[in-house]
């Protein structure tokens, strides 16, 4: 789960889907669009090893380049599915 802050732009969001996930524009701007309305987004279903993987990769996406304040990635929770 891709958590909301307001140290990155959605054309992170955006990025950060093409690159760690290999999805289409299309669906990082749905993701950018709900995680900005919703706070938080599924990003990725999986097994537990492939997620853990997922969410390492998340983490060091590294900060905006767009945003000054932005110090560093996104936060990624992992929960498991119900």
């Amino acid at each position: 789960i891709l958590l909301d802050d307001n140290d990155h732009s959605d054309k992170y969001v955006i990025n950060l889907c093409q690159i760690v996930f290999g999805y289409p524009v299309e669906k990082g701007i749905q993701i950018a669009k709900e995680v900005h309305a919703q706070k938080r987004v599924i990003i990725y279903s999986g097994s537990l090893e492939v997620v853990e993987f997922k969410q390492e990769q998340v983490h060091a996406f590294g900060p905006d380049p767009l945003i000054q304040r932005s110090q560093g990635s996104m936060t990624a929770v992992i929960e498991k599915a119900v």
